[in-house]
């Protein structure tokens, strides 16, 4: 049996300047319009790319402070990177947010891919995926309760343990295309996400992108069913709304069309969709939650 479509959505990351009240504003929103889960960026800073220099807040004190003021949404980054900090200290946050949550965290989590912010703030660039790999084993086997001693090439920890124990195991989501990044994270992930522009934001694109992630889930030595699969999706609320540049490689969708995009996407085999909405304010999010099915 399908398992049912949820959906989620992402709060604003650099589309403008938001402040705590008004986060925390759009939160209580999407929780009471019926989303599933909220959705943070992990970035440190934008730079270079055209446009003016922005940045988001910390992730992990804004994922704290919506998991008091929150109930029922599952929440996490999207997606956290494990270049930003040690990756014990990335399992203590994670465990902590998931605590305060009542455990409602899901820990997406990747490599990191904007080379501005890892130069601003000194963090090496080289070899992102092999600091994953190592990175990611740590993560995962303090998440799982385990004590973890790794000595590698570039992170070593030594009998290391969560205390408080974790109440339970935190689901991991990788955020990921490349073939490598897949070898390393499919064995013991629980989602894959993908980003629109992995698919142009066409909901009948999609089948053939989750059918190389199947095709990646096999040569894991995984079932495919066993790794839930989640699609961000644009969609427009106000066609005019200039927060976020058009692509037309990957148009946003237009919201009296969500319904219709939402039931391909599911047919196509997704278990979640989290909107990307243009513009993403308190007002957008209650009119994107009276159109969902």
């Amino acid at each position: 049996m399908p398992r049912p479509l949820r959906i989620g959505i992402q709060l604003p990351e650099v589309e403008r300047e938001v402040r705590w009240s008004e986060v925390a504003s759009m939160a209580r929103a999407a929780e009471e319009a019926g989303f599933d889960s909220i959705w943070l960026g992990d970035h440190l800073l934008y730079r270079g790319d055209g446009r003016r220099e922005r940045g988001p807040w910390d992730v992990w004190t804004q994922l704290a402070a919506l998991a008091a003021v929150t109930e029922r949404v599952a929440l996490g980054p999207l997606v956290a990177c494990t270049a930003f900090h040690s990756p014990g200290l990335l399992a203590r946050m994670a465990a902590s947010v998931d605590e305060v949550s009542g455990g409602r965290l899901v820990l997406g989590i990747g490599a990191g891919w904007n080379e501005a912010e890892f130069r601003a703030f000194g963090l090496p660039y080289d070899l992102r995926v092999s600091r994953f790999e190592e990175a990611f084993a740590i993560v995962r086997g303090l998440l799982a309760g385990d004590r973890v001693t790794l000595s590698g090439r570039f992170y070593a920890v030594e009998d290391a343990v969560l205390l408080p124990p974790p109440a339970r195991r935190v689901p991991l989501m990788i955020g990921a295309h490349g073939p490598r990044m897949l070898s390393v994270a499919l064995p013991h992930a629980d989602a894959w996400n993908t980003w629109y522009e992995q698919y142009g934001n066409d909901p009948a694109r999609f089948d053939d992108l989750n059918a190389r992630i199947d095709e990646a889930a096999r040569m894991a030595g995984r079932d495919p069913s066993e790794i839930e699969r989640s699609a961000c999706l644009l969609v427009a609320v106000d066609s005019r709304s200039e927060e976020r540049p058009v692509d037309e490689a990957a148009a946003p969708i237009p919201m009296e069309r969500l319904g219709d995009a939402l039931s391909v996407l599911a047919d196509a085999g997704a278990d979640e969709v989290i909107v990307v909405a243009t513009p993403i304010t308190e007002e957008s999010i209650r009119e994107l939650g009276a159109a969902l099915p």
